[in-house]
């Protein structure tokens, strides 16, 4: 095989983007990108274009937007394409129909060393979790899915310092770089899939709720950090403080001690300092964003706002 393979990309956001531009750099032969329809956002309720749009427009490639991928049109118009590969990066799931068409099949980037963390959301409930490590893995589509076969997998370190930010960013990098490795690979005929190890199947991904990352007081501190990290920055982690919706991004372990205080309860001096009694330990808030304000760090928060408890 050779660089002429014909490829269809899909995907939509960010995540999806620098895969999309490696693959232009290197002179692959991409002959549509396929994106979900643009969305109305702000006051105006005006349409967007998703990241990876704005960037096929970039770089001049056909673009396709089917709001329904199981359309006789949109299929004639795909079958017309007559691609060799398609690549999926961040999209929805496909129909057979669709992952299927091409001779040489559909592979997928996902954001988690499968099987582990198959599902909507690998990177938050692997931080949420506490691992220690994740990665990106490129597989072939089959009909379960994040089920097919594995080509390609990279590791990659969870540091204690690493939210779901930090991590995000980690994985888009390392996955576009997989991306290309796996396009390189098909075209030498030096791709030889493996089967997932099932017994390795040990957590799902989820979709994310808000009820999802509502802070649990009673659990111990380590499990609440976590959490925190896990969803920080968007959507975040969030619990009642004042009676109003308080979302939490960044937090630091106290101490991992039982303690007789009520989980839940606070202490502050007003000026410097939050900090959450959790069922085991105390977890200092140090970036949080009380409903109408603005996200900033505990500091600049008490300058500006009294808590009711502090209250005279």
């Amino acid at each position: 095989m050779s660089k002429s393979l014909r490829i269809i990309y899909m995907g939509t956001p960010e995540f999806a983007v620098p895969a999309l531009e490696l693959l232009v750099q290197s002179k692959r032969n991409v002959v549509a990108v396929i994106t979900a329809p643009d969305r109305p956002k702000g006051r105006g309720q005006k349409l967007v274009p998703s990241p990876v749009k704005e960037a096929a427009i970039k770089h001049g490639l056909k673009i396709l937007q089917p709001t329904n991928l199981k359309s006789e049109e949109f299929l004639e118009e795909l079958k017309s394409l007559k691609a060799d590969l398609q690549i999926v990066v961040a999209f929805r799931m496909l129909p057979e129909s669709v992952w299927n068409m091409p001779p040489i099949g559909t592979f997928n980037l996902h954001a988690s060393l499968l099987p582990n963390y198959r599902g909507a959301a690998p990177i938050n409930w692997a931080i949420i979790n506490g691992e220690k490590e994740t990665g990106v893995t490129t597989f072939f589509l089959k009909h379960e899915i994040d089920t097919g076969s594995i080509i390609f997998q990279e590791k990659v370190p969870i540091l204690p310092e690493d939210d779901l930010g930090t991590v995000y960013e980690k994985l888009m990098s390392l996955g576009a770089n997989l991306v290309l490795a796996t396009v390189e690979a098909i075209e030498e005929n030096k791709v030889k899939p493996l089967p997932q190890d099932e017994s390795k199947a040990i957590h799902h991904a989820p979709k994310i709720f808000k009820e999802t990352g509502q802070i649990d007081w009673t659990k111990d501190a380590e499990s609440i950090h976590n959490l925190v990290r896990g969803l920080s920055p968007y959507p975040a982690a969030w619990t009642e403080l004042d009676g109003k919706n308080c979302k939490i991004y960044k937090t630091a372990i106290l101490e991992k001690s039982a303690s007789k205080v009520n989980p839940g309860s606070y202490e502050s001096d007003g000026k410097t300092y939050l900090k959450f009694q959790c069922r085991s330990g105390m977890l200092e808030i140090l970036e949080l964003q009380l409903e109408g304000k603005k996200r900033m760090k505990t500091g600049d928060f008490l300058r500006g706002y009294t808590l009711e408890k502090l209250k005279k």
